[in-house]
């Protein structure tokens, strides 16, 4: 069966492919999670997400912030002290991120056992 093309639901699929690409980031997923515990400041962030270089967790939240997920307050000390939180909009974010972080850890067993077949299976083939 054929469907007519609408153009329309194609440029929404582009712009929700956008949007899932950059929520669905590994960064993004945990800065939300980091953040959903409260406003955090950078160096804070970048300690407790393991891994993650300066310059991308600067590229994230920046990317965070223009899509209205995080809001940067910049408090005025000597030096100035910034801190992250999530808006509504990203608390809202943290809820699937949650739920898919649940469901990856109650199937990490299940998936690993996957793969060291499939991987298995793949060596007799070769």
């Amino acid at each position: 069966m054929n469907l007519p093309a609408n153009p329309a639901l194609h440029g929404d699929c582009r712009r929700v492919s956008e949007i899932l690409s950059r929520v669905g980031d590994k960064w993004t997923v945990l800065i939300v999670m980091v953040l959903r515990e409260g406003p955090r400041r950078f160096n804070d962030i970048k300690r407790t997400v393991g891994g993650i270089s300066q310059q991308m967790l600067t590229r994230t939240l920046k990317s965070l912030e223009r899509d209205g997920m995080v809001l940067r307050t910049v408090h005025p000390t000597v030096p100035p002290q910034v801190e992250y939180e999530l808006t509504a909009l990203g608390h809202s974010l943290s809820e699937p991120v949650i739920a898919l972080g649940a469901w990856a850890h109650r199937h990490i067993a299940e998936i690993d056992g996957h793969r060291a077949r499939y991987d298995g299976a793949g060596k007799k083939r070769a």
